[in-house]
């Protein structure tokens, strides 16, 4: 048996990269999963990568949107009676427009990578409470906590919104108000920040020079792979992390070493 044997998870954005990763890998270890995935396309390709490795189920879910977020819990609930484990990892990332500093663009990204986490946590902890049993894994990102900015040009050009970074860091902190309420209703909710993943997301938005420099300033100058974050998440959702919460646990090769 699994370490997440007939537990029910919720994976957000795992038509793709680390969330398809984290599907397989729930899979594998004995749980029913609801890739949630607001691009259909990207879901068609996830069902047939997970075809015959468990029981999966495909819901379209745009985490910004409250009514999709319960829509998505009401129709794991349906089909597996219950809901054990979210892991919200969906993000506006693969599109990531990092030259636009409008407050507008700020706002979207929000709407998305720090609202989406609050409100699918909104939706499926009601579900959880009623068990006194749940397990929410936040996603947040190696650039958190990367500081440094790059600065092109000679003129000042406006303060950067650093839509990214800052939604990304305040996953963290929802992180920790989450597991502050959740805790007695027997939830646990930690975070995971991967450093630089080898996904298609960050091929297509990070140039070579950006991943070979943050690499070499690893201790083990190396890129992670989606599945290399796998076993991290498998262990937040587990009975082995039952009073583990409210944590965030930096996955880069040691380049943050935040604590």
């Amino acid at each position: 048996m699994g370490r997440l044997q007939d537990k029910v998870a919720i994976i957000t954005g795992a038509g793709q990269g680390i969330g398809l990763a984290y599907a397989e890998r729930f899979l594998a270890e004995g749980a029913k999963v609801v890739v949630a995935e607001i691009n259909e396309d990207r879901a068609t390709h996830a069902m047939e990568h997970l075809a015959g490795k468990g029981d999966a189920i495909f819901q379209a879910t745009d985490i910004s949107n409250p009514e999709s977020g319960e829509a998505c819990v009401a129709a794991a609930v349906e089909r597996f009676g219950t809901v054990d484990i979210l892991v919200n990892n969906a993000a506006l990332y693969y599109d990531i427009d990092n030259f636009d500093t409008s407050y507008e663009y700020l706002q979207k990204v929000t709407a998305v990578n720090q609202h989406g986490a609050w409100l699918m946590g909104r939706a499926a902890a009601p579900v959880m409470a009623k068990h006194h049993y749940g397990r929410i894994i936040n996603q947040s990102s190696g650039a958190a906590y990367a500081y440094s900015f790059p600065s092109f040009g000679d003129e000042f050009a406006g303060l950067g919104n650093f839509s990214y970074s800052i939604t990304k860091w305040g996953v963290v902190g929802l992180t920790k108000f989450m597991a502050a309420q959740l805790g007695v209703w027997g939830i646990t909710v930690n975070c995971i920040a991967p450093g630089v993943t080898m996904t298609e997301a960050t091929k297509k938005i990070v140039p070579d020079m950006f991943i070979q420099g943050m690499t070499a300033a690893t201790a083990m100058k190396s890129t992670l792979e989606p599945e290399d974050l796998a076993g991290a998440c498998v262990f937040f959702a587990s009975d082995e992390a039952k009073f583990c919460t409210g944590q965030t646990l930096v996955i880069d090769g040691g380049l943050a070493m935040p604590g």
